[in-house]
């Protein structure tokens, strides 16, 4: 009996990585892995234990038909995490979130139909749902998305589902809230703000602060992802929440204190464009029908995460020069 083999895309990234290495060393032993990767600004070998035994590495772009029909036809499932994502870039420029997170999901989709794969777990964000004043979204709340980013996640979501209603394509899809945790590329607040504290720099907070986010750490956002995998249902949506809700305010205030600075040390910046005041999704499907729950103490973790920072400058001060900041 041959050992399935797990395609999992932009597994070079913050989320894939960690996704990847916990697959290879926490007794996923009847699974090869092959990670393809366009290796973009956000993503990095170092993020991935390349000389495991159980890993393929392939360097290529998930709207590269012929690449991917080929890796498709040897693989038995898929998670499928590539995307654009961060939502400043989206705002200044648009095209790629679509080329990549419509047309690169539409890409991967046909060649799971054509060699029935599945399942086929699709990785999305809960911005899809726009903003919420109070409450929290479930899984059956409509769509609307207020950035080019989530519109071009909510586009690859129904894509997605599609190809389960029409061809009975075997699709699961997640939507998480805020990650955090080690390796996240310095463009994401918790990470910009950490390293930029660290290097004696000024954070830029936008407007007056009141944002709030649901902060959802990396490895209980795998620990979902694997549940989903194993355990979830075809054609289902699964919302993956931390349980922990910030203003970017009182998330500014415990980064400083974690790194000895001042409030002097905020500029205050023009809002962003279309900023979502609240995201905060309901995760109790989750919780009831695939035994999910985060693990992680914020505090606790938070703190670890700053701590990672600043013992691996050499992990992510090259990064930080690549994309000019």
């Amino acid at each position: 009996m041959t050992t399935p083999n797990l395609l999992v895309t932009g597994a070079a990234g913050f989320i894939g990585s960690a996704y990847v290495r916990n697959l290879l060393t926490d007794g996923a032993a009847d699974l090869r892995v092959t990670v393809l990767d366009k290796l973009t600004y956000a993503g990095t070998l170092d993020n991935l234990p390349l000389d495991h035994p159980r890993l393929e590495f392939v360097q290529g772009d998930i709207r590269d038909a012929e690449l991917v029909d080929k890796l498709m036809g040897a693989a038995d499932q898929v998670v499928h995490f590539a995307a654009e994502s961060h939502v400043d870039r989206s705002i200044t420029g648009a095209a790629d979130f679509v080329l990549t997170n419509v047309v690169g999901t539409q890409t991967l989709l046909d060649a799971a139909l054509r060699h029935a794969v599945g399942p086929f777990v699709h990785i999305s964000t809960d911005e899809v749902y726009g903003s919420i004043e109070s409450g929290s979204w479930p899984e059956t709340h409509p769509l609307a998305p207020n950035s080019p980013y989530s519109a071009s996640k909510a586009s690859s979501d129904l894509l997605a589902l599609a190809y389960h209603r029409t061809h009975g394509l075997d699709v699961r899809v997640t939507r998480c809230s805020n990650n955090y945790g080690p390796r996240q590329f310095p463009e994401k607040v918790i990470p910009l703000f950490v390293t930029n504290l660290l290097d004696g720099r000024k954070v830029p907070l936008y407007g007056d602060g009141r944002n709030v986010r649901d902060w959802l750490h990396v490895e209980d956002h795998c620990q979902g992802v694997e549940l989903v995998r194993t355990r979830g249902a075809a054609g289902e949506i699964y919302n993956i929440g931390g349980g922990t809700e910030l203003s970017n305010k009182e998330l500014t205030g415990l980064l400083l204190e974690a790194c000895g600075a001042g409030w002097d040390m905020v500029e205050h910046v023009e809002d962003r464009k279309g900023h979502d005041l609240r995201y905060s999704v309901d995760w109790d499907k989750a919780r009831t029908q695939l035994g999910y729950h985060p693990r992680h103490d914020f505090s606790t973790s938070l703190a670890a995460t700053v701590n990672w920072y600043r013992e691996n400058r050499g992990w992510w001060e090259p990064l930080k020069e690549r994309a000019g900041g």
